[in-house]
């Protein structure tokens, strides 16, 4: 089975390594810089293409030989490659977090007879698949809290902070409004709002924003409270919201010196060198759902946790594991023909099998990812 990786950033290079383990698939990754493809170790059986995944033919040329795709593109071109992609009439599972409502591309998915999961990383992606399993065993849910972050081991001053993906689609979480839902209303609040402190056993104090991660349970569930906040170290909420308010995450482009740039270009040039994860930078990635609702008139609490850390054996980030491994467990659950619905499929319609979920939590805890279940009755 020939399986195609869109993307050999931080994520696509451990997602291709990992699917390369398995016999069964073929596996190709294109990206359009080759020092990140050659950063995928000789020996690995892995073909290795330097495409501009942004140009259409090309695009399309890459995927008339797959049977699987990969999307791992950044999330400004994530929604054109995957319309792209669907268009071809190929299966897809997609990690690539762009603004746009993937379910605009459900009819079109519908008429190629595909399967697209989208926003299948870790939050997006798990945190959705836990709702939607929880969802299935309850009569109603009430409440669904997420609270999710990567962060660096040693904190490092500005701004204690590495981006385990693009540093395009971080600054997004900072500008991009946020969506929940309160007492059944969609409220919109800015990126970085609503502030607070939450203790960790693993990471001691850690600050909670606003961020735009409900994203399709806005509108798949029907539970009257839903939020999703973003776990940073003390005090980079506040340094955010200078650079923001001060204009430079702007994509309005200004003139110097008779050169037209957008600020947001600038900042993340300038920021990716400090946020970069090098090589053996220690990282983890931290998350909590907390769901609540009832059954048979009884109330109930699933709790699930997660702390993952750099693997120091295989090198690999925390959250290249924790999103990647997530992304290529889902491709192999369909491959094996576990999950056959067909249109546009976020985590959450997973959730609804249980046998899906078991696939994905079995096969994350054979990467040493492991999410622990906490359930209690309330009364």
């Amino acid at each position: 089975m020939n399986v195609l990786v869109l993307g050999a950033g931080l994520v696509g290079r451990p997602m291709a390594v990992d699917l390369a383990k398995e016999k069964l698939f073929n596996v190709t990754v294109a990206d359009l810089n080759k020092q990140n493809l050659d950063k995928i170790q000789n020996g690995i059986p892995v073909r290795k293409i330097v495409k501009d995944l942004s140009d259409t033919k090309q695009l399309r040329a890459l995927l008339k030989n797959c049977d699987l795709v990969l999307s791992a593109v950044p999330g400004f071109m994530g929604f054109s490659t995957l319309k792209e992609i669907i268009s071809a009439g190929k299966n897809v599972v997609d990690i690539a977090f762009f603004p746009e409502d993937p379910f605009a591309l459900d009819k079109l998915a519908l008429e190629k007879n595909v399967t697209a999961i989208v926003d299948c990383g870790v939050a997006p992606g798990m945190s959705n698949l836990l709702a939607g399993f929880v969802n299935s065993q309850l009569d109603r849910l009430e409440t669904i809290l997420i609270y999710v972050g990567g962060l660096p081991v040693v904190r490092e001053y500005p701004f204690e902070y590495k981006a385990g993906f693009s540093p395009i689609d971080v600054i997004e979480e900072y500008t991009r409004p946020a969506r929940y839902i309160e007492n059944g209303k969609i409220i919109i609040r800015p990126a970085l709002s609503e502030p607070e402190y939450i203790n960790f056993p693993e990471a001691g104090t850690l600050e909670a924003f606003n961020s735009d991660g409900l994203r399709t349970l806005a509108v798949t569930l029907k539970v009257p409270n839903m939020k999703e906040k973003t776990l940073r170290y003390p005090g980079h909420i506040q340094k955010m919201q200078i650079l923001r308010d001060a204009g430079f995450f702007s994509k309005e482009e200004i003139k110097i010196n008779n050169t037209k740039i957008r600020p947001v270009d600038l900042t993340a040039k300038l920021l990716f060198p400090m946020w970069e994860l090098k090589p053996n930078d220690k990282e983890f990635t931290i998350m909590k759902v907390i769901i609540e609702g009832e059954k048979e008139k009884k109330k109930f609490r699933y709790v699930y946790d997660l702390f993952d850390c750099y693997d120091e054996k295989t090198n690999v980030h925390s959250m290249a594991r924790t999103t990647g491994y997530t992304a290529t467990t889902v491709l192999r659950m369909l491959a094996e023909g576990l999950f056959n619905r067909k249109g546009i499929c976020p985590p959450e319609y997973i959730g609804q099998k249980k046998e899906c979920v078991n696939f994905v939590l079995n096969g994350l805890k054979e990467r040493g990812i492991v999410y622990n279940e906490h359930k209690e009755i309330l009364g």
